[in-house]
């Protein structure tokens, strides 16, 4: 697919306009690959993880919600390889000294890479460990270093045990939670995309070793209907069977799942069976027993992991991408995003048709406050005229505008108008909580 370069601009334009998103450090010159999160950037984000959270622990019985530290004793990442394996191929131009990603850059004649910047002859590949390196307590020593987490995945697998100690739950159950990981990139890009803080949505999911298939087919449809929950168009989602040479060491069979960006299909969720690795791994390290005592079977064993993971700002970069729309209303161009209703951060606006009409603006207040009651993704809205509301609510992507006019005084009814058509009808005040929940 071509990339829409263009999207993008238009994207990250329409986020700090409205407060969706902000670059970090902004005042300061940025610092490159963080964003802050603005208000409705707050309320999208959480939107979307609780979605998440419903669907895989919530509405389910064998699902187990952690919140582990971001900060690890260092022999967590060991036991894990990170410490070791954790890393992304490097080169550096030998003019500018400026470095890259080794897969990023296409190769030039006779094999040799070249700088994007000074097209000079890029220096031999190298191994750079993408942890972020931190120290803990008051003496800087070997035994003082921690890590920035790089994934929430080995907080679940060391609390394995508590888990099985505090719940005694039976096979299968999972361990579930969202969560803040880092990675020193070496070339952040593409807004949200690749980042060094991110935020993460993980599960390990822990079976029998005969029964990961079942598992492993369960979660590739649920991954799929997460897709449909948070709206994302299902012709720009793809699946793709990573091949053994390309999987992680550690895992039997990956699914890739890829969504088309303005800048190229690339990978939005994973889906791994990681075997028992990560158990027997971090069994070997601590000297701890993680291992499965069957009840059934009179027997104890390690079970194997099946891990769908899920970046929560990716999916809020492909369901902006996807939302983002542009047309012609009565002869002007509009900018709308066409959210679902249930991500959208804010579900609809009231409005006063003339904000200095005080019985207009009593009456509109009186259901702002009623409705806020029930939904509190409400907006009130009486800054400039009518049609730079509807146009203002429109690039946030709020579903429905209800506005009170004079003849709400005598009909007690509002007009209600939709966001995607632009279509308007008449509804009863009685009516609206029904109308723009439904």
């Amino acid at each position: 697919m071509a990339k829409d370069i263009e999207l993008m601009e238009k994207l990250v334009s329409l986020c700090k306009r409205r407060g969706f998103i902000y670059q970090g450090s902004e005042i300061y010159g940025g610092l490159a690959g963080t964003w802050d999160y603005g208000p409705l950037g707050v309320a999208l984000k959480n939107n979307i993880k609780n979605l998440w959270w419903k669907r895989f622990v919530l509405d389910r019985t064998d699902m187990y919600g952690m919140d582990a530290a971001i900060l690890m004793n260092q022999n967590v990442w060991k036991a894990s390889g990170h410490v070791d394996g954790f890393s992304d191929p490097l080169v550096e131009c030998r003019k500018c000294h400026r470095r890259f990603r080794a897969d990023q850059i296409e190769g030039g004649k006779n094999d040799f890479k070249y700088c994007p910047n000074d097209k000079e002859i890029l220096g031999p590949e190298k191994k750079f460990n993408m942890m972020l390196k931190t120290s803990v307590g008051a003496v800087e020593d070997e035994n003082s270093i921690s890590y920035l987490r790089p994934e929430t995945a080995g907080g679940m697998f060391v609390n394995f045990k508590n888990i099985i100690d505090s719940f005694h739950p039976r096979l299968p159950f999972g361990t579930a939670q969202i969560g803040k990981a880092f990675r020193n990139e070496i070339a952040p890009r593409d807004f949200l995309f690749r980042t060094r803080e991110f935020e993460q949505m993980e599960i390990e999911y822990f079976v029998k070793p005969a029964q990961w298939e079942v598992a492993f087919e369960e979660f590739r449809k649920g991954v799929l209907a997460y897709t449909q929950d948070i709206g994302l168009a299902q012709d720009k989602v793809h699946e793709l069977e990573v091949a053994p040479e390309d999987r992680a060491h550690y895992s039997k069979r990956t699914i890739d799942f890829e969504f088309d960006f303005p800048f190229g299909r690339k990978e939005l969720y994973g889906l791994a069976y990681r075997t028992d690795f990560d158990l027997k791994a971090h069994e070997a390290s601590s000297g701890v027993k993680l291992a499965y005592q069957d009840e059934e079977l009179k027997d104890s064993y390690t079970p194997h992991v099946i891990e769908p993971s899920f970046g929560v700002d990716r999916t809020i970069l492909a369901v902006l991408a996807d939302a983002y729309r542009e047309d012609i209303v009565n002869g002007e161009s509009r900018v709308y995003l066409a959210l679902s209703p249930n991500i959208a951060p804010v579900k609809a606006a009231v409005f006063p048709l003339l904000k200095n009409k005080p019985e207009l603006v009593k009456k509109a207040e009186e259901i702002f406050t009623t409705l806020k009651k029930q939904v509190p993704q409400i907006m009130f809205d009486d800054n400039g005229n009518i049609g730079k509301r509807y146009r203002r609510q429109d690039e946030i992507g709020t579903p429905y505008c209800i506005t009170v006019d004079f003849d709400t005084l005598t009909d007690n009814a509002v007009t209600i108008r939709e966001r995607n058509s632009g279509k308007q009808e008449r509804v009863a005040i009685s009516d609206i909580l029904s109308k723009i929940t439904s």
